[in-house]
């Protein structure tokens, strides 16, 4: 975790904190090797992300990152915006909504940004549901909000 996370000793901890930030990890780096080495794990070679000469003479001016690349980065952007001492484990559960408000162009950095919307106790654990913003570096607008659902156990 880096110096941008938070840290919570107990799970139990975050159940009065529904309704507030709770963290926000540094920023990240969108390069166009990154970019390339998601359309090779997907599949997804649409020249807006993957052939530069192209893409700079299309809508966006230069290669933008895949939303779903954006999204897959919730995971490293969680374990870097917050941290809870007693947890053992946590499980994706799914998610309730995912926008993608801004392309991401190449060369852009991103950070998350997570608020607490709710608590929910479990046997051994607890269910969370995280508003999580990744914003754009320089813009108004962020990048995807998506509301994570996650378990995490003790």
């Amino acid at each position: 975790m880096s110096a941008a996370g938070a840290r919570y000793a107990r799970l139990a901890d975050l159940a009065a904190l529904t309704g507030q930030d709770i963290g926000h990890s540094d920023w990240v780096s969108i390069d166009q090797a990154r970019i390339d080495l998601f359309a090779q794990a997907t599949g997804d070679h649409q020249w807006i992300h993957v052939d530069p000469v192209r893409a700079a003479a299309g809508p966006f001016g230069a290669p933008i990152a895949h939303g779903f690349l954006t999204l897959s980065l919730l995971p490293m952007l969680f374990a870097d915006g917050f941290a809870i001492d007693d947890v053992r484990m946590g499980v994706n559960y799914g998610l309730n909504r995912v926008r993608f408000v801004s392309p991401v162009p190449v060369g852009s950095r991103l950070r998350g940004r997570f608020k607490l919307l709710a608590f929910e106790p479990l046997e051994g654990g607890a269910q969370l549901t995280v508003e999580a913003t990744i914003e754009l570096e320089g813009s108004a607008k962020p990048a995807c909000v998506a509301e994570s659902v996650s378990r995490r156990y003790i």
